[in-house]
This record gives C-alpha cells, structure tokens and sequence, in this order.
C-alpha cells in the first residue's frame, strides 16, 4: 500500500470515535488503559450507492464504527503506529474503498510537560 489519494473521489469522514484500549510502551498504559480518539477519512465512488439508494453499495458508517472500536478494544499493542496500521486495514477491507486517512489521538499519552493532545495520521491506499 503506498500513501496515493485519489482526490477525485468521494470522501466519508467519521470524527472523534472514542475507544478505550491498552495500548502503549509503559506497563502501567497497558495495565489501565487510556481513551483513544480516531478520525478517518474514506475515499470511494458513492454514485454507485446513491443511484440505487442501495446501502451495501456503499460504506455502513456504523458498522465501521463498531469495527474500529473493536480494533482499538483488541490486544494491545506497544506503538501508536502499529494501531493506526491496524484502523487502516479495517477502514480498507470494504472494496469500495479506495484510500483511507487515519489519525489515532493518544490525549492521555505518559508526557511529563503540558499538552493537548498526540497524533499520527497516516495515509493507505490500495493502489
């Protein structure tokens, strides 16, 4: 997979899906847990869909949220690199897919100096 969008297409955004997982280097990160945030970002051709008011012609928005909070809930993992590897292989599974943008938000991330919030986005295609 390489990090080509094709911006002529259609774009599904689902923002601010919040799951807890275990994920992280430090014991204590797996031990209790943290809220992650994620956004993705879809590329598709919804014409299909829309031309048949047809569902299964497109993405179910809530199915796939469902699926990447069961990924985020999944067995931790030690980089937020390798969960948002992870989000991006769910967001490409359906066919209609063609590209996937993910950023995973780790806001409780162990970071001794103030801050909002740590990100990582990262771009999948299946081109």
């Amino acid at each position: 997979m390489t990090s080509t969008r094709d911006v002529s297409l259609d774009r599904l955004r689902l923002v601010g899906l919040r799951a807890r997982g275990h994920h992280g280097v430090l014991a204590s990160e797996r031990r209790d847990g943290q809220e992650f945030v994620v956004d993705v970002e879809l590329g598709l051709d919804t014409r299909p869909a829309a031309a048949k008011d047809d569902l299964s012609a497109t993405v179910d928005y809530g199915a796939l949220a469902d699926e990447l909070t069961a990924a985020v809930r999944s067995h931790p993992v030690h980089l937020v690199e390798t969960l948002a590897q992870r989000l991006a292989e769910v967001c490409l599974t359906p066919s209609a897919v063609a590209w996937v943008e993910v950023t995973v938000h780790k806001p409780g991330a162990p970071i001794a100096q103030a801050f909002d919030d740590v990100t990582l986005t990262i771009h999948r295609s299946r081109k």
